[in-house]
């Protein structure tokens, strides 16, 4: 059996503290405006489900550097959070005064403290060890990355324009790979379900960069002005405001990601599913997919040799690759192996047509119906 440290993986779903970093560079006299603004969000912050505390620090190099941490509970309400109307609405006046920020999230492994540090020879120390890992505070141990940052984006377009917006999706020329000295974009691969579009990335570096690397092409921006008119939700991509707004509400992040290892096929296909998470439990939804698919990457008769969930809300999709065909083992692919799964994500889907499926022939339709269409799916040439 493969061990959690032996695969490639990544969750949201370990319920560890998280540590949130943002680190900030204003513009040249907007610090009494930044501090103005950031007493507001910190007032509105601290409301916020699941939200611990925050930190608000000046670099003693650059004064012109900010820092601001934050601890949650875990990732869940952060990223509940951070995906809301509200949060789009109280950074809003941040934009005013920052020049640049970034954002780095961090699960909480190992800590110095009185709750946790062992004391040689104390008779609690392994009981407060084990009353942390209980509690959920800590997480219970590294998980093995790739050097890889998945994203994905997702917007819809007018229904009766899909074929339009698809072949305009399909036909752009692909960006320059590499971004600078450590940023290259990996793959990007496209899919569309009625009228919603998916676009996932992956990046080996920074994936800010990268994003804002892909937006500054001629050939991609050209393709996005001409997809602009079919969009039900209008942009502009020439307005910094407008551009910011749109790619913060249509952040589709990635909640976990799972890799089998040693095991390398010469064929795998990509495929994606949709699934429409009744209201309130998208979290639910993508926590229960995770689940199976990190025992389907060790089963060596299971197809799935990776599986990245992005959930934003109650939109989840599934990214598969996958050896062999998606519908050979389609309780595997569908995401329902093994006893009442299929109950429980008939239950947690906003619209199961045909109930719960139990027979082979009722999945294959569920999965029939969940599967994405795959617009383009591009790797760059090795050289790059």
């Amino acid at each position: 059996m493969t061990t959690l440290s032996e695969r490639i993986s990544q969750s949201a779903f370990d319920d560890s503290r998280l540590r949130v970093v943002l680190l900030l560079d204003l513009y040249d006299g907007a610090q009494n405006q930044f501090l103005e603004v950031y007493e507001q969000l910190r007032r509105q912050v601290s409301s916020v489900p699941g939200h611990i505390s925050d930190e608000l620090c000046q670099s003693i190099e650059n004064p012109s550097q900010w820092l601001i941490t934050s601890e949650w509970e875990s990732a869940q309400p952060f990223l509940a959070w951070v995906s809301s109307e509200a949060h789009v609405a109280t950074v809003q006046p941040l934009h005013g005064c920052v020049r640049d920020t970034r954002s780095l999230r961090f699960s909480v492994l190992r800590e110095t403290g009185r709750s946790s540090v062992p004391v040689p020879g104390g008779p609690f120390a392994e009981a407060a060890a084990a009353a942390d890992r209980r509690d959920g505070r800590l997480q219970t141990a590294p998980r093995r990355g790739d050097g890889v940052v998945r994203h994905a984006l997702t917007f819809t377009v007018k229904p009766g324009s899909e074929a339009v917006v698809a072949k305009l999706l399909a036909g752009y020329a692909s960006p320059q790979a590499r971004v600078d000295e450590h940023t290259r974009l990996r793959r990007t691969s496209l899919f569309m379900h009625g009228n919603r579009v998916v676009r996932a990335v992956e990046v080996e570096g920074d994936l800010l960069a990268a994003l804002r690397h892909v937006s500054c092409q001629p050939e991609v921006r050209a393709v996005e002005e001409a997809v602009n008119p079919y969009l039900e939700l209008d942009r502009d991509l020439t307005d910094p405001a407008s551009a910011r707004e749109f790619v913060t509400r249509a952040a589709l992040p990635a909640v976990h990601h799972v890799a089998a290892a040693g095991r390398e096929p010469a064929d795998l296909r990509r495929h994606a599913l949709f699934y429409p998470a009744k209201a309130g439990c998208g979290a639910a939804l993508a926590r229960l997919l995770a689940g199976q698919d990190e025992g389907a990457v060790d089963d060596p008769a299971s197809p799935i040799e990776a599986s990245t969930v992005f959930q934003r809300d109650d939109v989840v999709v599934r990214l598969l690759d996958l050896s062999g065909p998606i519908d050979a083992r389609p309780a595997h692919a569908l995401g329902v192996q093994g006893g009442h799964k299929a109950a429980v994500l008939a239950r947690l889907l906003d619209s199961a047509k045909d109930g719960v499926p139990t027979t082979d022939e009722e999945i294959s339709r569920f999965l029939a119906r969940s599967e994405m269409r795959l617009i383009t799916d591009r790797r760059p040439p090795a050289q790059f």
